[in-house]
């Protein structure tokens, strides 16, 4: 169906088909005439669709950013979990620590002291890599997404909110870099976060926004029963890291109930050398290695404030429950 302004384009075409065209198209018959202003016409009203600005292209996780009300026994946690070396951001103005969970990738987790009383949720940011910080501020506010903040057009980072509240930002890169001779590669180097996962109360607006305007691509999706959806695995457009939808989460869930939720994975490739390793850091860990749902092996621990820290295979032993994978998986 042409859109209201097409039609009355078109219909003032029928009505005086001979005016401007006999000018512009003297020889051609009055079909011919009228046929080649229609699709004219139509151009016209197609532009700023065909002119509509691309997104740019999303690679992966960047970093993570949690709240933390304890944060020197929040960092002694990541530090023995990620990072032994303690790569530590103004360490000793307790504000905020940075530990490297993979150099050659570029990725990162930040724990920081909120202001004030801590909020429900301790998941402060999520930071997607992109090819280009300008590009995808123009196609995000052409879409009518709000920057939440831009200290100029061509800035190399910006930050958004997805429909459930949760801060989104993007900084410009490849989402892998080149580590320099002499670089100190901490041992558990071969951590990638594959994944960040949040509570979704409302998945059709949470779709309109990752899968729609961003690019992302159901992964896998299951639940604790096989005729449920529980969580839902969407993939970065130009990558294999993905967010994972977190369903069925009651309203007033408490502190624990959403450290569960929300929470990161770190990529392993042999959970019980993961294990091994974690032991030798000085971890004492609560739980043992298992099979989830997905197939894939894994390990839960947990930071002082309740926030999950899952360490999982990049890939599955057995076949996962629910649906098949539809996407590749991620790599060390």
């Amino acid at each position: 169906m042409p859109t209201p302004k097409l039609a009355a384009l078109v219909g003032a075409q029928h009505a005086a088909p001979h005016l401007g065209t006999t000018c512009l198209l003297p020889s051609l018959s009055f079909r011919a005439k009228r046929g080649i202003c229609f699709f004219f016409l139509l151009a016209v009203a197609l532009a700023p669709s065909l002119l509509a600005q691309e997104r740019p292209k999303i690679f992966g996780i960047a970093s993570v950013h949690f709240y933390s009300t304890n944060l020197p026994a929040a960092r002694t946690l990541y530090a023995h979990a990620v990072d032994p070396s303690l790569t530590c951001i103004m360490c000793e103005q307790e504000v905020m620590d940075s530990f490297t969970a993979h150099p050659s990738l570029a990725q990162s987790i930040l724990i920081t002291k909120p202001v004030g009383d801590p909020p429900r949720s301790l998941l402060a940011e999520i930071t997607f890599a992109t090819e280009s910080a300008k590009e995808m501020r123009k196609y995000l506010k052409a879409k009518g997404i709000s920057i939440l903040e831009s200290k100029s057009d061509d800035g190399p980072s910006l930050a958004v909110t997805d429909p459930e509240g949760n801060r989104i930002a993007f900084v410009q890169g490849s989402g892998v870099t080149v580590r320099k001779p002499g670089y100190p590669t901490p041992e558990p180097d071969r951590f990638h976060l594959i994944h960040a996962g949040f509570v979704v109360h409302d998945r059709a607006a949470m779709d309109h926004f990752y899968k729609d305007i961003l690019g992302f691509r159901l992964y896998w999706q299951g639940g604790m029963k096989d005729v449920e959806t529980d969580w839902v695995d969407m993939q970065v457009p130009d990558g294999t890291d993905w967010i994972e939808y977190m369903l069925n989460v009651p309203a007033n869930a408490d502190k624990r109930e959403l450290g569960v939720m929300n929470h990161i994975a770190l990529g392993v490739p042999d959970i019980h050398a993961a294990e091994q390793q974690l032991l030798k850091n000085g971890m004492k860990l609560a739980e043992k290695p298992q099979i989830g749902r997905d197939g894939k092996r894994q390990l839960n621990l947990y930071d002082p404030d309740g926030t999950r820290v899952e360490f999982m295979e990049f890939t599955p032993v057995e076949k996962p429950c629910c649906s098949d994978y539809t996407g590749p998986h991620p790599k060390p």
